[in-house]
């Protein structure tokens, strides 16, 4: 009976280690995933899908665009709350708090009034949670009690016209941040342990995207879209090492982030359509090969995601399309979807898209139409953030509140 009573144990502990191992293995510790390209890892689509989500449970968080990010069953969020900008840690299993952070924080205003809170999603990286507050507000965090590691303020808010909107990025033990005003801005380098700086690059002023790493011949570059460009630079010394003008048109921002895919960077967002543009070293030199570019099919905040060979994302004129990865044409553009601002995620067998009117949608990744299978009303006020989604569960942020909803 003892025997049977340790296998039993053995059993069971194998079985928590297993699931945990799942669990994490489907971590989102950062804008746009771990990889910062929206691809959702471990998620099974179900033979049938439900006719509702099931709620779990709904917590009040605070008010704010910055998506949730999961670590290791635990949510972290960055939220504002009366005066303050707060920093929270929930269980994912209970949304129970686990910690929070606060400090004052000024108030948005101007013609982003209606969007209060922070926009700028964490990072949680080494221990640490990293978050960037709507008034340019840097901070590092002990992500297991909560503890402020360091800050950075900013004294002149200086800030973009709409505010902050980039999500920082943590590599190798550095956090990369492109803070400042229009027509003026520097992007930072901090040693992520005591936010030391390690190098600087002055220049143009901050856009509303966030910034991603490539790898060319073992080197990394940091890739940075700004307000008129995008650049690459030397992730160890912040030298520039290549650079592309993205001159926007009429009330366009540059607000999606670039898509890196081995040495070819798609970009969109200018008011031009979509490019794609490859990246090529030849010694100490980079040279940057226009590869394509779509006129007629771009977005306005939406960054794309890449499945198949093909581009899908949200167009600037509120539509979901599919372009050749290869050739830049224009393999289809759905009518039946109206939103101005969206995310999309690559759940494998499925894409997600989560416009701003709180519909989650399911479609197959389709090249040759649109192929719609279900959709979801998840929240009563529009959403801005990415769903995150692990195994069957699903986080949502809306205006106030986090969400978990299981696909049962």
């Amino acid at each position: 009976m003892k025997r049977n009573n340790h296998l039993i144990r053995l059993t069971v502990v194998t079985l928590i280690i297993c699931m945990s191992g799942s669990l994490y293995s489907q971590d989102w510790p950062q804008f746009r995933g771990a990889g910062r390209d929206s691809k959702v890892t471990g998620f099974s689509a179900p033979p049938s899908w439900p006719a509702g989500l099931s709620q779990q449970w709904k917590v009040t968080v605070g008010t704010g665009d910055a998506s949730p990010v999961l670590v290791s069953g635990r949510v972290y969020l960055h939220a504002r709350q009366g005066d303050d900008e707060a920093v929270l840690c929930l269980d994912a299993a209970t949304g129970k708090e686990v910690w929070k952070s606060t400090y004052p924080a000024p108030a948005v205003s101007g013609p982003s009034a209606s969007h209060p809170g922070p926009r700028s999603t964490p990072t949680v990286a080494g221990g640490k949670v990293v978050t960037f507050g709507v008034s340019g507000i840097l901070s590092c965090l002990d992500a297991s009690t909560g503890k402020v590691v360091w800050r950075k303020e900013n004294p002149s808010n200086a800030v973009p016209q709409f505010f902050t909107g980039m999500s920082p990025l943590v590599a190798d033990n550095i956090c990369i941040a492109h803070v400042g005003t229009r027509d003026k801005g520097e992007i930072l380098a901090l040693d992520l342990n005591n936010g030391n700086e390690k190098w600087k690059w002055s220049g143009d002023g901050p856009a509303y995207a966030s910034p991603s790493l490539m790898t060319i011949d073992g080197k990394k570059i940091a890739v940075v879209q700004t307000e008129n460009n995008l650049l690459g630079l030397d992730f160890t010394d912040g030298k520039l090492q290549w650079q592309v003008a993205t001159p926007v048109q009429q009330r366009f921002y540059n607000c999606p982030s670039p898509y890196i895919n081995g040495q070819i960077v798609y970009y969109t967002g200018q008011g031009t359509g979509t490019k794609a543009v490859q990246v090529s070293r030849d010694g100490d030199r980079y040279t940057v090969k226009e590869l394509w570019s779509n006129p007629a099919v771009g977005a306005k905040w939406t960054t794309p995601i890449l499945k198949d060979g093909h581009l899908f994302g949200f167009t600037d004129q509120r539509r979901i399309y599919c372009i050749n990865a290869s050739t830049g044409v224009t393999a289809w553009v759905d009518e039946g979807t109206n939103s101005d601002f969206a995310t999309i995620s690559d759940c494998g067998q499925v894409i997600i898209g989560f416009p701003s009117t709180a519909n989650l949608i399911v479609f197959r990744p389709d090249t040759k139409s649109y192929s719609e299978i279900t959709r979801y009303k998840v929240s009563e006020t529009p959403v801005y953030t990415f769903p995150v989604i692990a195994g069957n569960q699903i986080y949502i942020k809306d205006a106030e509140s986090l969400i978990l909803y299981r696909i049962n």
